[in-house]
């Protein structure tokens, strides 16, 4: 299987989280192309998403507390917006006690399929006919329509707390078709290379 070479989407300091370096499949699940899926946290300078305080271990938090929401997402591919979706609201944060919370209601969220694992996102198909997906965009952010040609580096949208999430972050993935339900995952890595979980990426 032919691996797909990224570039980051987005510059700045963000932690590697469920990477297919460290187990396959990356997210537990083939479903859904996820297989070889990447999440990436946006953390400041200190490595932290967000002040972990005593009211975040019991309470959700709003999202615009964390460092990396609205953070800009970049095209890590060029291509074509096959799919583009951006009206889902943004949701707080689980953190502490609160994600336990929000785990036991993960079938649920699954039983909305796609669009409730991926919130807003935007897909864009490659010259290879190679589908790259960038998942829990902001509301309200898409920078692009479907149909338009997009080059490394355009802007997408931001760094949003939609869908399946627990704090703001990006979801990456490439698969073989734009059927997600029928899709299979395809392996990536970023600049020829594939960080590890809890790995800090540092994009100028």
């Amino acid at each position: 299987m032919a691996v797909v070479d990224l570039r980051y989407p987005f510059r700045g300091r963000w932690l590697v989280r469920r990477s297919p370096a460290n187990r396959v499949p990356s997210h537990g699940t083939r479903l859904y192309g996820t297989t070889y899926a990447i999440d990436f946290v946006p953390v400041d300078d200190e490595g932290r998403s967000a002040a972990f305080t005593r009211r975040a271990q019991l309470r959700p938090q709003p999202p615009e507390e964390f460092t990396g929401f609205g953070r800009p997402l970049l095209a890590p591919c060029s291509g074509a917006v096959v799919a583009a979706h951006g009206e889902e609201p943004d949701h707080d944060a689980f953190r502490g006690l609160p994600s336990v919370v929000y785990a036991l209601a993960q079938q649920q969220r699954a039983g909305h399929g796609w669009p409730g694992l991926a919130g807003n996102h935007v897909i864009i198909e490659t010259a290879g006919e190679v589908l790259v997906a960038l998942c829990h965009l902001r509301q309200g952010s898409l920078a692009v329509p479907v149909g338009q040609a997009v080059g490394v580096g355009d802007v997408m949208g931001q760094c949003g707390n939609t869908g399946n999430s627990t704090e703001p972050h990006v979801h990456v993935q490439a698969m073989d078709r734009l059927d997600v339900e029928n899709a299979i995952g395809l392996p990536i890595t970023f600049g020829g290379e594939l960080p590890r979980n809890d790995t800090v990426v540092d994009v100028p």
